[in-house]
């Protein structure tokens, strides 16, 4: 007897009614479910995007302003009487005029400004103008004469940084009512900044020395650059991109393709994945004690920094690479081997070459996330204003002290002047373009070197 013969009358199912293109109830309550999931994914992408749109918004806005630089254009009699008593152009005699010697031939020279203009001002002697000028201008004046004493004697016409509370005003970040408190510039400075901007005196040009030049002091913000802080990035990259590639690939080969499956290698994959989210401040800590205090290197050189973020990328790399090695199909591996070549041929001529976009994406990426790092810089004292120029050569640039662009930026943020707030905003974008460049080519190179199989 079947088991359809048992069932009582009257208990059998009911037959479906309705057509195939004539969905029922669940089928809709199914499909509700579907668009509204569809909608949250949309919904959360949507947000995402604003809040990105909103943080490029604030960076650019406020970090574009320190690629303008307030000057002031005069024209500056070198005084011989000042600058060459003797008359005879040694530059030993020259170089000994400090730039308190050239400090009230600037003052004088905007004085006049003021004056053959016919500019109305309680301001009339010549050490009133030096709240308009940079502490540095004298300094780049001495530095002008230094290299070319034949201008001693002449009217020669300069570019001189205004002071970072004229650029401030000009640029709306100092105000009338806040330099009420101020006891570097009052409010006839002000003025006169206004009516020297109308005659052309004054006026905002592109800050090239902002890309270019050094860090300053906390009194000479209009000052400061990125420029030797990059190099520092740089010759840090140099470092890391020459450790931690070969050894990181030469580390995923080993594991990936010839090592045994015993407790030593599940150990060794377990240590790599656990460093990989150790937080970048303990790889500092390590840094710190066995680069510096054990091994007697340089402290806050480009060298110890490169070895430190080499130790942080090294898990990522090693992570990266062992997923592009292992996306290879084993079909390769076999005919390579089937048609007679050896496991070292096969892995290097075959399977190598097919995983090499990913190990070049999974390497950039790596050192994008080491160039933006800041805690273990600080830690071995890669910090603002130890390097005022740029290195003597490739063994100065490894070796001597200097900043990285992140620890530049972090020890801007933290300085009192307003005037440095804006420059950590600018070398935030100066920053995200060389990662965007560096994403950028991690692109590039994987749609060059790509395979398919």
């Amino acid at each position: 007897m079947t088991d359809a013969s048992i069932i009582p009358p009257g208990s059998a199912p009911e037959p479906r009614h309705g057509s195939l293109t004539t969905a029922d109830a669940r089928t809709k309550k199914r499909n509700a479910a579907e668009k509204r999931f569809r909608m949250y994914g949309i919904a959360a992408i949507a947000v995402g995007l604003i809040f990105l749109v909103v943080l490029l918004t604030a960076i650019i806005t406020n970090g574009k302003s320190a690629f303008q630089q307030t000057f002031i254009m005069t024209e500056v009699f070198l005084d011989p009487a000042k600058l060459d008593k003797k008359g005879d152009r040694n530059i030993e005699d020259i170089k000994k005029v400090s730039t308190f010697g050239y400090t009230p031939l600037l003052q004088n020279a905007i004085l006049a400004e003021v004056t053959d203009r016919g500019i109305e001002t309680p301001l009339t002697k010549a050490k009133d103008m030096k709240a308009l000028m940079s502490a540095s201008a004298a300094a780049q004046v001495r530095d002008m004469v230094i290299d070319n004493p034949a201008l001693i004697g002449l009217t020669v016409e300069f570019r001189i940084l205004a002071s970072s509370r004229v650029d401030g005003y000009l640029k709306g970040r100092v105000s009338r009512e806040s330099v009420a408190r101020d006891k570097s510039i009052d409010a006839e400075h002000l003025d006169l900044t206004d009516a020297l901007r109308e005659a052309g005196v004054i006026a905002k040009k592109f800050n090239l020395s902002f890309i270019t030049g050094a860090d300053a002091s906390e009194s000479r913000a209009e000052q400061a650059g990125m420029g030797v802080s990059i190099l520092g990035s740089l010759f840090m990259m140099l470092v890391v991109l020459g450790l931690s590639l070969p050894i990181g690939v030469a580390a995923s080969i080993y594991l990936e393709e010839f090592a045994p499956q015993n407790r030593w290698t599940d150990l060794i994959e377990v240590n790599i994945s656990n460093l990989a989210a150790v937080p970048s401040i303990v790889f500092g800590i390590l840094g710190l004690a066995v680069f510096i205090q054990f091994a007697h290197l340089p402290q806050s050189a480009p060298l110890v920094g490169g070895l430190v973020l080499t130790l942080m990328t090294l898990p990522t790399i090693i992570i990266s690479t062992r997923a592009s090695l292992k996306s290879v199909p084993p079909s390769i591996r076999d005919a390579a081997l089937g048609i007679g070549a050896s496991k070292m041929q096969s892995v290097f001529h075959h399977v190598l070459p097919l995983a090499a976009p990913g190990i070049l994406t999974g390497t950039i990426i790596g050192l994008a996330q080491a160039l933006g790092e800041t805690a273990p810089l600080l830690l071995i004292g890669m910090v603002g204003y130890i390097a005022s120029n740029y290195p003597d050569g490739i063994a100065s640039g490894f070796l001597d002290p200097n900043s990285a662009m992140p620890a530049q930026i972090y020890e801007w943020a933290k300085r009192a002047d307003p005037a440095y707030y804006e420059r950590a905003w600018g070398g935030i974008i100066i920053l995200l373009v060389f990662l965007l460049t560096m994403n950028l080519i991690a692109i590039i190179l994987r749609r060059r070197f790509e395979r398919r199989w």
